[in-house]
């Protein structure tokens, strides 16, 4: 091999991993930014999640969550300022997607949970239920609520995590019984 040949292999062999070093940065910048924006929607996901715990034993249903926040001009003056502050540190923290699901979430008519409705489902029997069987009930009863099986699933799942039901599986079967 001659020493023009191997200059000129070598200067191949250095134009491809600066390439290479190049795309990766690119790539670790795109994936630092996804990060970031999914450490925001974990942060607005567990304010979300406070929240509902906050209102799980709220007993007069007529008074919502976000009928609370819009207090009159009096009694805004009362609140305590770590309350103010934590309530501005999250709005700031929201991301344009979060904006939409909010305003979509204030659109909607204030229908129970789906987990609340599927644990009243299980309430009503002793024996365990399959989630297909919780669903095809939940369609019968709820003409207006249409949860895709997965979703179903998902929810008696969170509802396994919070302690509410119980998981029993059977050979490939995985059935639900309330607490």
């Amino acid at each position: 091999m001659t020493s023009q040949s191997a200059a000129t292999l070598r200067s191949r062999y250095v134009a491809q991993a600066a390439s290479d070093l190049e795309e990766n940065r690119r790539r670790q910048q795109e994936l630092m930014e996804k990060i970031k924006m999914l450490k925001q929607e974990e942060a607005l996901l567990a304010d979300i999640i406070n929240l509902a715990e906050q209102y799980e034993g709220f007993t007069d249903a007529s008074r919502l969550p976000e009928q609370l926040q819009e207090k009159p001009v009096g009694e805004k003056a009362k609140q305590a300022p770590a309350e103010t502050a934590s309530r501005r540190s999250t709005s700031a923290k929201t991301t344009p997607a979060a904006k939409t699901a909010q305003a979509r979430a204030k659109g909607k008519s204030h229908q129970p949970l789906l987990g609340d409705l599927l644990a009243d489902l299980l309430g009503q029997y002793e024996e365990p239920r399959l989630a297909k069987e919780l669903r095809d009930e939940l369609l019968e009863k709820h003409p207006d609520r249409n949860p895709t099986p997965q979703v179903v699933r998902n929810t008696l799942e969170s509802l396994v995590a919070k302690g509410r039901i119980r998981r029993h599986k059977q050979q490939r079967s995985v059935m639900y019984t309330l607490v």
